[in-house]
């Protein structure tokens, strides 16, 4: 099979545990594009925090995409232009802020190259900011502030208060809106129905390519679903347990270059 799309996930495949992308994956990932394979980035990131890894890798230059908030956005990084989008309707804004305050969380969202919440010292907030190397910026009033639609906010705070959160706002929202938590002190609060698979079937559509063709690698939950829509399903060594179970193939960890393994395998292999 020839593959002509390769769609990554970023924390625990792409990068490794210092965050960074190695030598050899780069180099994989530049070869696979000058043979005309068009790569992804498909992350829960905001589009920002996914910026600087789109430019280390130059997909911009060969025609790749950045799909951020899980799914929530898509863009051409050659054009910058957004193919796809869905966003969170201000009308639950009241009520997620709520939560957030009566619980004594801090709820936040984002702005171009900035994360606004109303505690930029929270140590949560911190390590959001820190993931995606964005500016961490103090507000006064997260309803004042947020008055049109976003793609995503995110409630944090300790993982234990947060596990019984998810539970109401899960009960409360369904049918509306999407919660889960992608780490313990993480509580996505996205539009329903958001997920990696669904966006890539829509970007496939728009290419005129089929799944088939396509090569998905991840480590997590959030990853699951477009690991199973593609003709090669790829698990990190690090992915979770129910996600190497899904997988056509299972790589080297994210600090043993799995990317690359896969890119000199399964595209680079007929050079």
């Amino acid at each position: 099979m020839k593959y002509k799309i390769f769609v990554l996930d970023l924390d625990g495949t792409l990068t490794n545990s210092k965050k960074e992308i190695t030598p050899r994956v780069k180099k994989a990932i530049l070869a696979a594009q000058e043979k005309g394979v068009t790569v992804v980035l498909a992350s829960g990131r905001p589009t920002y925090g996914i910026v600087p890894l789109a430019e280390e890798l130059e997909i911009g230059r060969y025609g790749g995409y950045i799909l951020s908030y899980n799914g929530g956005q898509i863009i051409n990084w050659e054009s910058q232009n957004v193919v796809y989008e869905k966003v969170l309707s201000t009308d639950v804004f009241p009520y997620l802020y709520l939560c957030a305050k009566e619980n004594g969380f801090v709820i936040l969202s984002y702005k171009g190259e900035c994360i606004l919440s109303e505690d930029s010292t929270n140590e949560y907030v911190h390590h959001e900011a820190f993931l995606n190397k964005m500016k961490s910026v103090t507000i006064d009033n997260f309803l004042d502030e947020f008055t049109m639609p976003v793609p995503k906010c995110l409630i944090v705070g300790n993982p234990d208060g947060l596990s019984k959160l998810e539970k109401e706002m899960k009960a409360q929202l369904e049918g509306k809106m999407n919660v889960f938590r992608s780490e313990p002190f993480f509580l996505e609060l996205v539009p329903l129905g958001i997920d990696k698979a669904l966006s890539l079937n829509i970007l496939l559509k728009k290419l005129g390519m089929k799944a088939e063709e396509m090569i998905a690698c991840g480590d997590g939950f959030n990853d699951l679903s477009m690991i199973q829509l593609a003709g090669l399903g790829v698990a990190m060594a690090n992915a979770q347990s129910v996600v190497k179970e899904s997988a056509n193939y299972i790589t080297l960890s994210n600090d043993e270059d799995g990317v690359a393994d896969v890119v000199e395998r399964f595209i680079l292999a007929d050079e």
